[in-house]
């Protein structure tokens, strides 16, 4: 249990608390003076005629306690920056965290050299599923970490795939490690957290929200070396992983499918946009991202 925090940690987890994350004016704040001082300038009401939420941040941080905030976190983790296996790849995000908050084996943060993004729709077709969870089982028999987002569809896939065979799988959730959403995957939820890791950029409490899926998708696309998208739908939000990985410049590959097939229709529409790499086998994938 964490029983205490540095200076540091402990205002990033009040900044964790009080600010919803992927924003960059508050991220820019951060890079600016540091989280004691943007902390201390919030409760002094510094921002308070700001367009970004000041008052209401500075309002919600009076209220916050720090004993509470460890007592949440209870026998997980916060990392920060200045954590030493915080992942890099992190710090060239636009808006990075503040921090993150882990429950399970903290150790595979130390091996994201070899990681894959595996996303896609949360209706998949019998073929979807069945290739994310093959593709993330041979993968993770290659000592690739599987990253993607706990939701339903293909991201279980992919993480039951990477489990089946004791591999290594990383979910990044929408809302907190104790708040798990969706709540029908509290089975596999558990299983993660006691083979796997959770991860999130907000306290393990707080509940799911739709916007926070969106952000959280920039995490995925930051800790997976490639992001390969199995199958969505035209307008799905894996697309928006896809997009965050090349903001990155990293590299995307996506499944084809039937020219028929609703959920086949995003992944297309990354390959004729020249967006990603069609790619059929695990063979193509490794060989297109090991030279990296």
């Amino acid at each position: 249990m964490n029983k205490s925090f540095t200076v540091d940690e402990g205002a990033r987890a009040i900044l964790m608390a009080s600010i919803e994350g992927n924003s960059r004016f508050w991220s820019g704040e951060l890079v600016k003076i540091g989280a004691p001082e943007l902390v201390e300038r919030l409760k002094a009401g510094f921002y308070s005629g700001s367009q970004h939420s000041g008052e209401r941040i500075s309002e919600r941080i009076k209220t916050l306690s720090l004993d509470q905030i460890i007592d949440d976190i209870g026998d997980g983790f916060l990392l920060t920056p200045f954590s030493p296996d915080w992942p890099k790849v992190l710090d060239e995000l636009v808006a990075p965290p503040f921090a993150l908050t882990g429950l399970g084996v903290r150790e595979i943060l130390q091996n994201l050299s070899l990681s894959i993004g595996i996303v896609g729709t949360r209706n998949p077709t019998h073929y979807g599923s069945r290739i994310a969870a093959e593709f993330a089982s041979a993968l993770s028999d290659r000592d690739w970490v599987v990253v993607s987002g706990g939701a339903f569809g293909i991201d279980s896939a992919a993480h039951r795939g990477a489990l089946a065979v004791e591999g290594e799988t990383i979910a990044v959730l929408g809302g907190g490690v104790r708040s798990v959403f969706p709540s029908g995957n509290d089975q596999l939820f558990r299983e993660i957290s006691t083979h796997g890791l959770l991860l999130s950029e907000v306290l393990p409490s707080v509940q799911a929200a739709p916007h926070r899926f969106l952000i959280r998708n920039r995490l995925i696309a930051a800790l997976a070396r490639g992001t390969l998208v199995v199958e969505a739908a035209h307008r799905s939000g894996s697309l928006r992983t896809a997009r965050d990985a090349c903001e990155l410049l990293k590299p995307v590959m996506a499944i084809p499918g039937p020219i028929t097939s609703p959920t086949s229709e995003g992944c297309h529409r990354l390959i004729n946009e020249r967006r990603a790499e069609l790619v059929s086998s695990v063979a193509e994938i490794v060989e297109l991202l090991s030279p990296l």
